[in-house]
Formats: structure tokens, C-alpha cells, sequence
């Protein structure tokens, strides 16, 4: 498995920032080598800095990329309606 340094992962975090609303799936299947824990790890690093400079809206769009990616690689945890009660 190849390493990706983390300006690969940057990289992808400014594209997914600048590219139209709605194109970030298209985004990030130009990357599937990059879809993986560490881009997760970032984004929320990112999210947290972007937090810190008053940035609030782009953290909560990396917040939810970070959430969305963690789900479709099974890194977030499914709750079913019955452990919900």
C-alpha cells in the first residue's frame, strides 16, 4: 500500500472547498486512493482550524465530508432503530 503525504490529503481539502456545490462525489472519485482513515483524520484537523479562524461554515461542510467518508468506510458506527429505544 502506498503512503500519501499529507499534502495529498491537503490538496483534496482545498478541492472539495472550492469545487460547486454538489460536485464533491465527483471530487472525490477523481481520488479513490486517497479515501481512506488518514483523509478522515484531516478533514476534521482542518475542520478544527478552519473552527478556530471563525471559519464556521467550511468546518461544518468538512465535518459532514468527514462523516459521510467514515460511514462508506464502515468507520462510523450504524445505529438501528431497536438500540435507538
Amino acid at each position: 500500500m502506498t503512503e500519501y503525504s499529507q499534502d495529498h490529503y491537503f490538496h483534496l481539502i482545498e478541492q472539495l472547498l472550492q469545487c460547486p456545490s454538489g460536485s464533491e462525489p465527483e471530487v472525490l472519485d477523481q481520488h479513490p486512493e486517497l479515501l481512506n482513515p488518514t483523509l478522515v483524520k484531516t478533514l476534521m484537523q482542518v475542520a478544527t482550524m478552519m473552527a478556530h479562524q471563525d471559519n464556521q461554515d467550511a468546518a461544518k461542510f468538512l465535518i459532514y465530508v468527514a462523516r459521510q467518508l467514515s460511514k462508506e468506510l464502515g468507520l462510523y458506527p450504524q445505529i438501528s432503530q431497536n438500540e435507538q429505544v
